[in-house]
């Protein structure tokens, strides 16, 4: 090796041996460390209903085809976007599912129905129950704008934990410095998809069975918030 690639090696050992002895032990520096918690609590504006159609809820009165047609003058009565809304749940079976009891053959349709509120939701089921539309299943509950509310939330975790240790470092007599180290990851959304039909409970997924007593004071139905709880933990150098 020529000198002159001997001098280069030395001088890149040198820059990182002064690197290496620059780098701060921050476990040695005093420090007060705080997590805060934020918690907020939204109402669901995306309601998801699974609606049967079936013959045998009619005795096979009335067709399937029927009962389809009553439904989309519903929803369209109820300005609903049928093709942004609506969705057919089961492709693999041309939308058709046959039960067979002896000779008779019961049609069902299953779809799949997005609605924006819980007022919207109530209105929708009590005139389902009126046209024999009954069996119908809450899916879920979501909030469309989950995540912008959880880098908001962040934001407000961290100017609490702020302000903690700010209140911290004045009982001690000291004063907060620069942040060492910031974590934000604790994010938890409790959604139960629980609500409440005319009375009548709903856990989970369970059939909305209780609606078809409504009346003109019970088509409002209300659904649990959905709560979303943001924790960041910071490190504040004191002075």
């Amino acid at each position: 090796m020529n000198n002159l690639k001997i001098k280069i090696l030395i001088f890149f050992i040198g820059i990182n041996f002064f690197a290496f002895s620059q780098e701060i032990d921050y476990t040695k520096i005093p420090q007060l460390q705080t997590k805060a918690t934020y918690i907020k609590e939204v109402q669901p504006d995306k309601i998801t209903l699974s609606i049967t159609l079936s013959e045998n809820n009619t005795k096979g009165k009335v067709t399937v085809e029927d009962l389809e047609k009553k439904m989309f003058e519903i929803l369209k009565s109820n300005n609903i976007d049928l093709s942004k809304k609506l969705n057919l749940k089961d492709l693999s079976s041309n939308f058709q599912y046959y039960f067979l009891k002896g000779t008779i053959v019961q049609k069902t349709k299953n779809y799949n129905l997005e609605l924006e509120s819980a007022k919207l939701a109530g209105k929708v089921l009590k005139d389902l129950s009126e046209n024999d539309i009954s069996n119908v299943k809450l899916l879920k509950t979501e909030y469309s704008k989950l995540e912008e509310l959880k880098i908001e939330l962040k934001g407000n975790a961290v100017e609490k934990a702020k302000r903690q240790a700010e209140e911290m470092a004045e009982k001690l007599n000291v004063k907060i410095g620069r942040v060492l180290f910031i974590s934000d990851s604790e994010t938890n959304v409790m959604n139960l998809l629980a609500g409440r039909v005319a009375g009548v409970n709903i856990r989970g997924a369970n059939s909305i069975s209780g609606y078809n007593n409504f009346n003109e004071n019970e088509s409002d139905i209300s659904f649990d918030n959905i709560k979303v709880e943001v924790s960041a933990t910071v490190f504040f150098e004191i002075k």
